[in-house]
């Protein structure tokens, strides 16, 4: 019997759930019109489309990152991939970088499926619907999967968190600075003025 729990504002929590990789896979495939994804304990989280102000974000970064990596390799995603974790999670951020050593490692069946590859980077944006500790939580557990860098913009709060594979996590308050991609994507910047705000 699949039991609905709400588990934020405005997401529901599908438990207990027992599909199998492929019946979850066909799940998403048929339900297309909302975002779906699966933590660690199998359990599936259904949230809905995102609003105008946060597409409009999440583009932003993503445009930026497909154009540095159509110059220096690798693959970026927008907020429609999912990623099988090693967890068993299946994760999607709003933008993410695959790099090409990561990328040619990746059977072709992976292709057409959640990939069960792990970013290289990934970027999550704030909603207004979205818990701050819930965030964090999936910021964690994709570093916990091998990330190696990751940034939560809040624009609620004019706030981003850096997180690095060494498990260090740099808090930077206001959106009057330039983020770079480090060592994990060198010469990749983002500039935060473009995370717009409305009240």
């Amino acid at each position: 019997m699949i039991q609905l729990e709400l588990d934020t504002q405005y997401a529901l929590r599908v438990v207990p759930n027992d599909m199998t990789d492929e019946q979850f896979l066909q799940f998403c495939l048929a339900n297309k019109h909302m975002r779906i994804e699966r933590d660690k304990d199998r359990n599936i989280i259904i949230m809905p489309p995102v609003h105008f102000g946060s597409s409009k974000n999440e583009t932003s970064v993503t445009t930026d990152l497909d154009i540095w990596a159509r110059k220096n390799g690798g693959e970026a995603l927008n907020a429609s991939v999912g990623y099988t974790l090693p967890s068993g999670a299946v994760l999607s951020p709003d933008a993410s970088w695959v790099s090409q050593e990561r990328y040619d490692k990746m059977p072709d069946i992976e292709w057409e499926r959640f990939a069960a590859v792990v970013p290289d980077f990934v970027v999550e944006v704030r909603s207004k619907s979205d818990r701050l500790k819930k965030v964090k939580a999936k910021m964690s557990e994709w570093m916990e999967n091998g990330v190696r860098l990751a940034w939560l913009i809040d624009p609620k709060t004019k706030t981003t968190y850096i997180y690095r594979e060494n498990g260090s996590i740099e808090v930077l308050e206001g959106f009057d600075r330039i983020l770079t991609g480090e060592d994990v994507m060198e010469g990749f910047e983002f500039d935060l003025k473009w995370i717009k705000i409305r009240k």
